[in-house]
């Protein structure tokens, strides 16, 4: 293992932050309470507007907005990482600068969707976006959503470029991203992009979470993160285990639907949910529902 060598964006538990809806429209009010909320209660960075926070259904003015809104809700208290992935790379960085403009302090690039891309197109895109914006850049990569992956050629590539300091890793295959952490420890820090692997890819190097968990217990998945980053490995594997009902039960059905249904169970304003994601199926709900009572959250 070598020297990390770029900044680094946060360490522990980042919260993929959801947004709320009421009428059709961003509740910002009810958006400032959520993130005041995280901040008290452990959080070690936010991230707004990604796949959890309903980025692909928020119009531009929209997400501009809740990029600048959250920039300024929290006031330097905490790191804001922005959601400004698009399968259009010249939006993505129209996106991405306006980001750094108002302030967030980097930038979480998903892969192209639907339309994918070859590796070199994948690089071409990412280095594009770089070259375009001064804040680091977390890349995204979550094939079971848009259809392309992350290979280790393609992350050698980027990690060379001093922005692209970081990976979020939830394509759920622990030895590729092992291989990545063999090779590119030094350059690439990574953050475990399922709640599921949090101590696994923590294990293997990694720095934290960006998690959909923290939603509705932010103190215990930075707890979890603290114990491995302190060396407690079976302390946080027992955080890690204790949970992990609860974490499956949060993605029996597309996310963000559980999760901002356990925010409405738990009394947190977390709005409405926006076509084409809509209400939970009742055998769903109530497996969440027991699982979130069986670790006193309701």
């Amino acid at each position: 293992m070598g020297t990390f060598q770029k900044q680094i964006v946060f360490e522990g538990a980042g919260v993929a932050l959801i947004t709320p809806f009421r009428r059709g429209a961003v509740d910002f009010d009810a958006f400032g309470r959520l993130i005041d909320w995280q901040i008290e209660n452990g959080s070690d960075a936010l991230v707004i507007a990604g796949t959890t926070g309903e980025g692909s259904t928020l119009t531009d003015e929209e997400h501009r907005a809740c990029l600048r809104y959250a920039v300024e809700r929290t006031a330097g208290r905490l790191p804001v990482i922005a959601g400004t992935g698009s399968n259009d790379t010249d939006y993505a960085i129209s996106l991405s600068r306006y980001a750094c403009e108002v302030g967030c302090d980097a930038l979480l690039l998903v892969t192209p969707y639907y339309n994918k891309a070859t590796p070199r197109g994948l690089i071409r895109s990412f280095l594009a976006i770089a070259d375009a914006t001064d804040k680091p850049i977390i890349l995204y990569n979550v094939p079971s959503r848009t259809g392309v992956g992350i290979p280790l050629s393609v992350y050698t590539e980027l990690a060379k470029h001093e922005r692209i300091v970081a990976a979020k890793e939830a394509s759920g295959n622990l030895s590729a991203i092992a291989a990545v952490a063999a090779e590119l420890s030094d350059t690439l820090a990574l953050y475990s992009g399922n709640d599921d692997q949090i101590v696994p890819i923590m294990s293997l190097g990694g720095i934290g979470v960006i998690s959909v968990l923290s939603n509705i217990m932010p103190k215990e998945t930075h707890e979890m993160c603290r114990r491995m980053l302190d060396g407690d490995v079976r302390g946080a594997a027992a955080l890690q285990l204790g949970l992990l009902r609860l974490i499956n039960a949060l993605f029996c059905e597309v996310n963000p639907i559980p999760v901002k249904t356990a925010c409405a169970m738990m009394g947190l304003d977390g709005g409405e949910l926006r076509l084409p994601l809509c209400e939970m199926e009742e055998e769903h709900r109530e497996q969440l529902e027991r699982e979130m009572r069986a670790v006193g959250l309701i």
